[in-house]
């Protein structure tokens, strides 16, 4: 049993973590699909909304590779909190309910204080790291932030070199590297166990440190479910999301012992 403390007015968290084979990422993703099927449409519509965010910062954003990784990383970076209303599909779904996506969105009333103190947690790191990046990369790969004139008219491929390429595969992956180690059950257990954000977080951190194999595979297939809803100028993410939103919920009951 780990208890995880909180500075704040809550009270310790006690969660039994589990090491898990690391075969299980796959049957996460198989129960995901079930529950994806048993909750079609309110599923899609919050596939749907995420995809709608993704192109508005892709247009926004899309006129250079810094923008350009900036619009992708905030897509990841709000993702894992509106998987919120997935993960509550599948609690319902698990207690024998057929929810609604009205009802899906509850959590984000009850616990919305502490998801924005988490998302907000999660925009710290990225900004953060973006600064430090930029100062670290700019000396060795002699790359330089776009002027206002080549990022009004400049286009993304014309633009992308191969050193700017290699820099933003590597910031991009220790981002990511780092939002999925705070994140893994984050959500599911703010909702179901009343957590605060930084319990949240030590839960997910404790969860990585249990199981390394397990997290690096479902991480990858992660990575690689990702891929191919961006390699559809989004429009797999319709189905991806809400499949990995479920199956994030199956590894939270895998995961985190009741």
């Amino acid at each position: 049993m780990t208890a995880i403390a909180d500075r704040t007015s809550h009270p310790p968290l006690r969660l039994d973590i589990r090491s898990v084979p690391w075969s299980r990422p796959f049957a996460w993703l198989r129960l995901g699909a079930a529950d994806l099927r048993m909750s079609l449409g309110a599923s899609t519509a919050h596939g749907l909304g995420m995809v709608l965010l993704g192109w508005v910062l892709l247009i926004m954003l899309g006129t250079h590779p810094y923008f350009v990784a900036a619009a992708v990383t905030g897509f990841l970076l709000v993702a894992p909190v509106m998987t919120t209303g997935l993960c509550d599909l599948s609690r319902r779904l698990e207690r024998g309910e057929r929810p609604t996506f009205e009802e899906s969105i509850a959590p984000l009333h009850r616990e919305g204080t502490t998801l924005l103190r988490f998302g907000a947690l999660l925009a710290m790191i990225a900004v953060g790291w973006f600064l430090v990046s930029e100062e670290l990369l700019r000396p060795v790969f002699s790359v330089s932030s776009p002027g206002v004139v080549e990022t009004i008219y400049g286009g993304f491929i014309e633009q992308m070199t191969r050193a700017e390429f290699l820099s933003y595969v590597a910031v991009g992956g220790v981002l990511a590297l780092a939002v999925f180690a705070v994140s893994v059950v984050a959500v599911p257990v703010i909702i179901d166990r009343g957590a605060s954000a930084s319990q949240a977080i030590g839960a997910s951190l404790e969860v990585v440190r249990r199981n390394p194999l397990t997290m690096v595979i479902w991480a990858t297939l992660i990575v690689a479910l990702t891929a191919i809803g961006f390699a559809t100028m989004l429009v797999g993410m319709i189905v991806i999301i809400p499949l990995l939103g479920h199956a994030t919920w199956r590894a939270y009951r895998d995961l985190v012992g009741t």
